[in-house]
């Protein structure tokens, strides 16, 4: 589920306003140290106990948003410190790519069980009775619970007839489905990077924004203005992104004001990897030689399987994923080009940044950055006119946004092109889902299955870099792949997609 909109705004306004600077900015340095100001322009705070600690954290967030990491809390850094190795075209992300903002944490409970005011004292007792170390007596006429002894079992809370007791934890830590997120010395949130699969979530689910990924808005206008011949490789999520009016030619119109050169769809790249995973799945696992075959589409999901489940990594399909696939195709056809992945996912940034991979995306956009650049150039997509879409991307393709799509979009290509040959189809999405299917994969619980794997629960649509309710952005997708005029990828695509994986 998308954050607070209030947490939205406050990270649009700083994309907006860096953006604004990258693009007009005559005096960089002392235009990014006013965005803070900007932000909060009135002595009285909005959010916080006071001012200086709303500001504090906008600085941290257009530091963030700049490309570089977060200051320590015990040294005097500039806000711009580093800006001038950052104030360049060809920037790649340093780790670690999402961080929590000290500052902004609000060092929320985690894991603890309180008796709240809906304790009626009952003649029962049944939370005393259930607690299997005697943590629990009552005090001033209510239940009181010792956290010294508390083991976290939660019989207490399961036994109360009155829901009297709450179980509290930290936002961050329960959207994330690896348990990656703990606690530092002070009681805010840490994130275990050795863990970290870059899915965002947590950054969703933070009520208090105070985890933030690094973004390139900076990097990229710098190439902009520099001449590049930029180009949008731009994700099947982004339908419906913009509003129900903005279809994808009008967002070509918005992006060349922008100064874009020109806009291919991902879900061509999604086309040629259904066919060669089509292909794979019937010559590989149906005859044996593989047990399964996981989809890689997801960078979270393949992460997470070479992180927790290293062996199980050679069974992540080698194919092309969508964007890569579509960046070989911008670069076969102008090795000289510049392309921008934009889509609804943290973890592409640092796939994009893996050493086989830069040289063919070169920068990283999500749509929540991209909705700051339109706002700093003033560009209203509703009333842009529509562009000439040169795009013959599938249903099938398009459908990969969604949990689910990427899967049945494989099945669709082997029901078509192996008639013959039986599919067995499996998929999970959320990481705690991912991990089980993983394990049930590990006992061999799934041999002969294509598996796809969605870090973000609902898909591609869910991402932490989306703008609309993964409800509705569904609908809208759905919409798309119905619209399609062609429901699935030529086979033709198989010998694409070979020639683009043998580029170097």
């Amino acid at each position: 589920m998308k954050s607070q909109s209030v947490v939205t705004d406050l990270r649009k306004q700083i994309f907006t306003e860096v953006a604004r600077v990258a693009y007009e900015s005559t005096d960089i340095l002392s235009d990014i140290e006013a965005i803070p100001y900007i932000i909060t322009p009135d002595e009285e705070p909005r959010y916080r106990e006071n001012i200086y600690r709303e500001r504090q954290i906008a600085a941290e967030r257009v530091r963030l948003a700049l490309g570089l990491s977060l200051r320590p809390a015990n040294k005097p850094v500039h806000i711009t410190a580093g800006v001038a190795n950052s104030n360049i075209a060809d920037k790649y992300y340093e780790p670690p790519l999402m961080q929590v903002i000290p500052s902004a944490c609000d060092k929320c409970p985690d894991n603890v069980y309180e008796v709240t005011n809906m304790c009626r004292n009952c003649v029962a007792h049944s939370c005393i009775k259930s607690c299997p170390k005697g943590a629990i007596s009552i005090v001033n006429g209510k239940s009181f619970i010792d956290q010294s002894k508390c083991i976290k079992c939660g019989r207490c809370k399961a036994s109360c007839p009155y829901d009297a007791i709450s179980h509290k934890i930290r936002p961050c830590a329960q959207a994330c489905g690896i348990n990656c997120i703990s606690s530092d010395e002070f009681g805010r949130a840490h994130i275990d990077n050795d863990k970290c699969v870059a899915c965002g979530q947590c950054m969703s689910a933070c009520p208090f924004g105070a985890i933030a990924d690094k973004s390139q808005i900076f990097q990229l206008i710098q190439a902009i203005k520099q001449g590049d011949k930029v180009v949008a490789a731009v994700a099947p999520a982004i339908a419906g992104q913009f509003g129900p009016k903005v279809n994808l030619a009008k967002i070509k119109t918005g992006l060349k004001k922008l100064g874009f050169a020109d806009v291919y769809e991902v879900a061509e790249g999604a086309d040629m990897g259904c066919i060669a995973e089509a292909h794979h799945y019937v010559h590989e696992v149906t005859t044996g030689n593989l047990p399964f075959l996981f989809t890689s589409c997801c960078p979270a999901w393949a992460v997470l399987v070479k992180k927790q489940f290293p062996d199980l990594a050679p069974e992540v399909s080698q194919e092309l994923t969508p964007m890569v696939a579509t960046a070989r195709k911008v670069k076969e056809s102008d090795e000289s080009a510049r392309v921008v992945f934009i889509g609804p996912c943290a973890a592409k940034k640092l796939e994009a940044s893996r050493k086989a991979i830069r040289s063919f995306v070169d920068f990283v956009l999500t749509f929540e950055e991209l909705n700051g650049m339109f706002a700093a150039k003033n560009i209203d997509l509703a009333a842009c006119e529509e562009d000439t879409l040169d795009t013959k991307a599938s249903g099938a393709g398009r459908g990969y946004a969604v949990s689910g799509g990427v899967a049945a979009a494989i099945e669709k290509c082997i029901n078509e092109y192996y008639p013959d040959t039986e599919v067995k189809i499996e998929h999970a999405e959320g990481l705690a889902d991912c991990r089980k299917i993983l394990m049930l994969a590990k006992a061999g619980k799934l041999n002969g299955y294509m598996i796809e794997g969605m870090g973000c629960p609902g898909g591609c649509v869910a991402g932490v870099g989306t703008i609309i309710d993964p409800v509705k952005a569904k609908v809208f997708v759905d919409m798309s792949v119905k619209g399609s005029e062609e429901k699935i990828p030529p086979k033709e695509l198989e010998e694409t997609a070979e020639r683009l994986t043998k580029m170097n």
